[in-house]
């Protein structure tokens, strides 16, 4: 009965060991009740959003500038996946990224505003609604579902009811990790859409077809890459997103309009791409 016993315990314990990396991956497990962390001016939008030719459903989450009820101005929109890890550590997987208290912050001291619109991911879907091309580990690409859910509805819906700057150049697109990777796809093949793009840790190892399709899809000239990375994240990092940059100046993209960070030391998480996400917004939108 001892020997059954701890059997049995190595593989309870090994069953929850794959639990918690599976919801790591998913990027939607929830640890331990938090209180709400989120300012006033984040909100979530009062009805989910469909996925075109997905039978499924996205939460959207808002921000809106500071006294954006007491203003006339339209704003520049950035559109940023995983929404649940921007505003609020309640709905965080391990930690928020502070864009709400990054962005206050920001207008208070330059007065620069923004709406930044957080797309929820999909929990078990999220690899796959991340990405454009299949992956052998996690499966088909539903990429291209996700970014109509993105450019041809909640967009639309965004232009439509609240004061945007609707044009390319006023509209951002960024993520961080799969995210990033999409974030990369978006700006490429939607020059006409995005005009800036915020590239985050990108998960470049899911594909090696973003490399092929980089050199077969241009992003606008006039569009700012912003691709930031820890050098703590890994070699795999490291050699693809060396490769991404050789590849976009061999592309010919305006030199000016690319930066590329690496942060000494920095991990593969929100404490990296929160900390980072005010220098990038400055250096996408030249915020001196």
């Amino acid at each position: 009965m001892g020997i059954w016993t701890r059997s049995a315990s190595r593989m309870l314990l090994s069953i929850m060991v794959v639990i918690v990396a599976l919801m790591g991956v998913s990027g939607c497990g929830q640890v331990e009740q938090r209180p709400s962390t989120a300012t006033p001016n984040v909100s979530v939008l009062p009805y989910p959003f469909l996925i075109p030719g997905l039978d499924r459903q996205r939460t959207v989450r808002l921000y809106l500038p500071p006294d954006y009820d007491n203003e006339t101005q339209s704003y520049p929109v950035i559109y940023m996946h995983d929404g649940q890890n921007l505003f609020d550590n309640a709905t965080a997987y391990v930690d928020e990224w502070g864009v709400d208290e990054s962005l206050n912050v920001l207008a208070k001291k330059s007065g620069r505003k923004f709406i930044v619109v957080g797309i929820d991911n999909g929990g078990d879907f999220r690899m796959n609604e991340m990405s454009p091309w299949p992956n052998e580990r996690f499966g088909e690409a539903q990429g291209d579902e996700y970014m109509q859910l993105i450019v041809e509805v909640v967009k639309p819906y965004i232009d439509s009811n609240y004061r945007t700057l609707s044009n390319v150049q006023n509209t951002a697109i960024m993520g961080s990790s799969m995210g990033g990777l999409m974030s990369h796809y978006a700006v490429h093949n939607y020059p006409d859409v995005f005009g800036k793009a915020g590239i985050f840790s990108p998960s470049y190892w899911y594909s090696q077809d973003v490399f092929s399709d980089t050199k077969l899809h241009r992003a606008n000239n006039k569009a700012r890459l912003f691709m930031l990375y820890g050098s703590g994240e890994g070699d795999g990092m490291i050699s693809d997103a060396d490769k991404m940059q050789r590849l976009l100046k061999q592309q010919g993209h305006p030199r000016n309009n690319m930066k590329f960070v690496s942060v000494p030391q920095g991990q593969h998480n929100e404490q990296l791409w929160g900390q980072s996400f005010t220098d990038a917004i400055k250096w996408l939108f030249q915020i001196h």
